[in-house]
């Protein structure tokens, strides 16, 4: 009975251990940022322009603002979380395709991004790249694109703004809901300090809603797609399920291509 005793102790301690790590080191499970020095030049194919906008904390966010001759709108892009927007050559091509401007953002400690990490100042800083773009443009001709970790960034600022569209390539329904179905054994809707609740904001969003989900995501399951789709308020909504498509290359799939086609339309 007293080995008994001593064990459970022993696994109450490491479980209560695994939990206070878990708290404190939240971020490095959710974060994943690469760094690029000050002076490395971007190598987008079409004309471009980067930026620094000064927050008022005192971080600076980096952006490149990739330009068009003539454009039909720009859409404002959050990627991911990890990597940084030279990686986005092909997001670029894409929109440029479309006849669309586009504004690729780093996030806080991303790519030639400064700054302390929060929930609220990643709101913040969203906000403050969309009214750099309402400085040149009528917010309906604005498209707001999150993908993955940067669709519950991007559900925020539709819900805040009045976009022409939303589009959300492989969501989650919230952080927090994500965070359960990843970390089962933790009692995750207590820990989390990021939560991004996607599945209120879209009840306060008015514009057109795309959503992009390939149905062997093992990242952010497909379901997760499917439940935040039914929880939105607008009629005005279409799921793109993209049969086999993992969490990433959705770009390489023809539904995803043809779909698009139809959300740049």
């Amino acid at each position: 009975m007293r080995r008994v005793r001593i064990w459970a102790f022993l696994l109450i301690g490491l479980y209560v251990s695994l939990t206070v790590l878990a708290y404190r080191y939240q971020e490095r499970l959710i974060f994943f940022p690469s760094k690029m020095p000050l002076n490395h030049t971007y190598d987008f194919c079409q004309d471009y322009e980067e930026i620094f906008l000064k927050t008022q904390d005192g971080a600076e966010l980096n952006a490149v603002h990739i330009k068009q001759a003539e454009s039909r709108g720009i859409v404002i892009y959050f990627h991911g979380n990890s990597g940084n927007i030279s990686h986005l050559i092909h997001v670029a091509n894409l929109f440029s395709s479309k006849g669309y401007e586009s504004l690729l953002v780093d996030y806080r400690t991303y790519g030639k991004s400064t700054g302390e990490l929060s929930e609220e100042a990643l709101y913040s800083d969203a906000q403050l790249f969309y009214n750099y773009i309402l400085e040149n443009y009528n917010e309906q001709d604005i498209v707001v694109y999150g993908r993955s970790f940067g669709t519950g960034i991007a559900t925020w600022l539709a819900s805040k703004n009045n976009p022409s569209k939303l589009i959300l390539e492989s969501p989650y329904y919230s952080a927090v809901a994500l965070g359960s179905h990843r970390f089962p054994f933790l009692p995750v809707e207590w820990l989390s300090r990021y939560r991004f609740p996607s599945n209120e904001y879209v009840q306060h969003i008015s514009c057109p809603i795309y959503i992009f989900h390939g149905t062997n995501d093992e990242v952010i399951p497909y379901e997760a797609a499917k439940k935040l789709y039914e929880s939105m308020a607008t009629d005005h909504k279409k799921l793109f399920s993209i049969k086999e498509g993992g969490h990433n290359y959705l770009q390489d799939f023809e539904a995803f291509k043809k779909g698009m086609a139809e959300a740049l339309d």
